[in-house]
């Protein structure tokens, strides 16, 4: 490993992968015995789909607490992939955007969406792989929730935005690991922010969504319903 990578591999109050159960979760999963594609591949797939698509506390949580809650979205399991992937030694950095809210439309119920801000603090993880940074996002919608939504537009193999997806063809989404790009709400960005070696670094400059009563009043009540909602369309379906 270069000196040059080496920030890209440190631990941060975000990216806590010292942590106790983190380090059980590598423990067990036996990904420090794989070779670097696969143990990337293991470790994208249990944040996709062991952590279920869902809205926490905060986009600041630690890994270590993204864990605990064991659903996140898609600044919330990033860091989660980020630490977990710096905690087998793969050298990991932070994208920031924001993306047009009309994209979280139908995971955010109707009666709520009036609260979201028309641009909603976005990220993906690019990891460094084969001598290149690669883009991850593909992470942020769990199989099960992503199913419904398919069959609920069974038809879509052109731009689909809702749901918390914005991709070119809702069928054939480009959200497997082949150590190649992974994508599922590119199609939504609104703003670049740039590259940033910790995401700590992120939201100290440019915090989060909402600020005030409606930070409040996410916090305690309408991430809950926002939840249910979501919770709800990956059991059943679309209504």
């Amino acid at each position: 490993m270069t000196n040059v990578l080496r920030e890209f591999l440190i631990e941060t109050p975000m990216l806590d992968f010292n942590h106790p159960k983190i380090q059980a979760l590598v423990d067990k999963r036996k990904w420090l015995e794989l070779t670097s594609f696969d143990a990337i591949g293991e470790i994208y797939y249990f944040v996709r789909d062991d952590i279920r698509f869902g809205y926490n506390l905060d986009d600041r949580l630690s890994a270590s607490q993204v864990l605990d809650d064991g659903y996140g979205q898609c600044n919330t399991k990033g860091t989660l992939l980020m630490a977990l992937l710096r905690a087998v030694g793969v050298p990991t950095r932070f994208h920031g955007f924001t993306i047009y809210n009309e994209l979280q439309r139908g995971a955010i119920p109707n009666y709520l969406f009036f609260f979201a801000p028309e641009r909603i603090i976005h990220s993906w993880v690019e990891v460094y792989h084969g001598e290149r940074w690669i883009n991850l996002e593909g992470y942020i919608i769990d199989r099960k929730y992503l199913k419904q939504i398919q069959n609920s537009f069974a038809d879509q193999c052109e731009q689909f935005s809702g749901f918390g997806i914005a991709t070119k063809c809702l069928a054939k989404p480009n959200i497997d690991w082949r150590g190649e790009d992974t994508y599922i709400q590119s199609e939504g960005i609104a703003d670049d922010f740039g590259i940033y070696t910790q995401p700590d670094d992120f939201y100290e400059r440019h915090g989060s969504n909402l600020s005030g009563i409606k930070k409040v009043l996410f916090r305690y009540i309408f991430r809950h319903l926002m939840n249910l909602n979501v919770n709800r369309i990956r059991s059943t379906s679309v209504s």
